[in-house]
């Protein structure tokens, strides 16, 4: 039960990263991932893009674990990788920028991940 409630807030913590760029755009990944969605099926070569499709991979492979009766450590590392990719990335970015809302809509994840690796 542990280990999904943790894949659980992997998922969540990863929604909420936030990106900002140019003067006036800004987004959370929850809404680009909306966005996305509805790209996916009518213009699948705007949202086929390696930065869009495999954090997505990651959420449903640790959507998976939520669902199985013994959630799969490889399933759980695997979408943490993938999901990490993005976020490991923009946390880079809010380090360089410098831009803080970015550093910091990144810390849960990568907080999460420390946790979940520490104690497995």
């Amino acid at each position: 039960m542990k280990s999904k409630i943790l894949n659980l807030l992997l998922i969540i913590s990863s929604l909420f990263g936030y990106l900002e760029w140019g003067d006036h755009h800004k987004i959370f990944l929850f809404e680009a991932e909306y966005e996305l969605l509805n790209k996916f099926f009518t213009h699948f070569n705007s949202a086929a893009h390696p930065f869009t499709l495999i954090p997505l991979a990651g959420q449903v492979l640790l959507l998976i674990t939520l669902f199985q009766k013994k959630p799969s450590k490889i399933l759980a590392y695997i979408g943490m990788v993938c999901i990490g990719l993005l976020l490991l990335f923009m946390f880079f970015i809010g380090l360089t920028g410098p831009n803080f809302k970015i550093l910091i809509s990144t810390l849960p994840f990568i907080i999460i991940t420390i946790f979940i690796l520490r104690n497995r």
